[in-house]
């Protein structure tokens, strides 16, 4: 008989991606006629379009209307299906709930958040002797998941696709933006997690005019609807032909990794465009403030990873609870620049 998976997804886009080697991993032991559906927030669709890690998809939210989309609407969807099996890549007791009373005979997670009740295969997430938990990346989190479920690991780089569309739209920006024969650095300015991970506006100024000084490099801002307005303000100050942004651009997560996989450098903040990267390969230049390098290693073998030690971190907030911000202020950009270049002169000797 044809094996049914249904699979809990991450509710962060970063996350997602991080949790593509474990869907590779799935996906590797299936027979034909097997499937594997993937439960999701709607907003990170985009991010699996034109992989085959998925066979099909059911999206939930508790901020919808659409009842079909909230808790007992999405346990209604997967109640006829008779799931064999449900691996739950969240650690909620929400999530936990909707596969229990979805029915899925088998429900392999995380014994956490109060859930095991609802579980029948848990799995003791990796702590430390005083109880916290271990700060590991989340790709390997989420690959001791399936691996504790018989599913063995096929490599630990992350996969994403690039639609034919997007590529074409990206070709359009780099012939309207003159990219063509420059190496082009993109930046990440932003990221939904809060405004401590971000580097200051001042900061990413100065770096691109540092970096157009040589007329061989150009700079691409891309963004997010919430960045928008922050990136088109950052473009206007450097005032550099050679420095351009997404920002006049009809915005999606297909155009973001597109560009990224064009881009010669990503400089990024700990956020969701950095594991792009990963998934392309595409060299990059990571800073990172108030959380831990080891839990955001996506595995991308041209990553540099930047931090500044601060005795209060990381603190893990949103905010910094101290108002100073020291991690990322004191981030220098003689240093983010210099780690460009280093990218940039590395896959220059590459190329040669």
């Amino acid at each position: 008989m044809p094996m049914k998976t249904v699979v809990v997804l991450p509710n962060w886009i970063g996350d997602v991606v991080m949790a593509t080697p474990a869907l590779r991993a799935l996906r590797a032991q299936m027979q034909p006629g097997d499937e594997i559906v993937g439960i999701m927030q709607p907003y990170v669709k985009d991010v699996l379009r034109g992989t085959n890690l998925l066979d099909r998809s059911i999206y939930w939210s508790k901020k919808t209307s659409d009842r079909r989309r909230r808790f007992w609407g999405v346990v209604q969807q997967l109640r006829p299906e008779k799931f064999d099996q449900a691996i739950l890549f969240t650690n909620s007791l929400r999530t936990a709930g909707l596969t229990y009373f979805g029915g899925a005979k088998r429900r392999i997670g995380y014994a956490r958040g109060w859930r095991s009740p609802l579980l029948t295969d848990r799995l003791a997430p990796p702590k430390l002797a005083d109880g916290k938990f271990a700060p590991i990346s989340a790709v390997d989190y989420y690959l001791d998941l399936v691996e504790f479920a018989g599913y063995p690991s096929q490599g630990k780089q992350p996969i994403l696709a690039v639609s034919k569309g997007d590529q074409r739209k990206v070709d359009e920006i780099w012939d309207k933006f003159d990219f063509a024969g420059k190496r082009v650095v993109v930046f990440n300015t932003g990221g939904a997690y809060g405004a401590a991970k971000h580097w200051p506006p001042e900061h990413y100024i100065a770096l691109a005019e540092r970096l157009v000084q040589d007329p061989t490099i150009a700079v691409l801002l891309i963004c997010g609807p919430q960045e928008r307005e922050t990136v088109a303000k950052i473009e206007q100050a450097i005032n550099h032909r050679n420095a351009c942004s997404l920002a006049d651009e009809t915005l999606s997560i297909g155009l973001s990794k597109a560009a990224i996989e064009k881009a010669d450098v990503l400089v990024t903040t700990d956020s969701g465009p950095k594991h792009f990267a990963a998934a392309f390969a595409t060299p990059a230049v990571a800073l990172f403030g108030p959380t831990d390098p080891r839990w955001g290693n996506s595995y991308n073998p041209f990553e540099t990873m930047l931090t500044h030690p601060v005795d209060c971190g990381p603190c893990v907030k949103r905010v910094c609870p101290l108002g100073h911000h020291k991690c990322m202020q004191n981030l220098s950009v003689a240093r983010v620049h210099q780690a460009v270049l280093n990218q940039l002169n590395k896959a220059k000797r590459l190329a040669a």
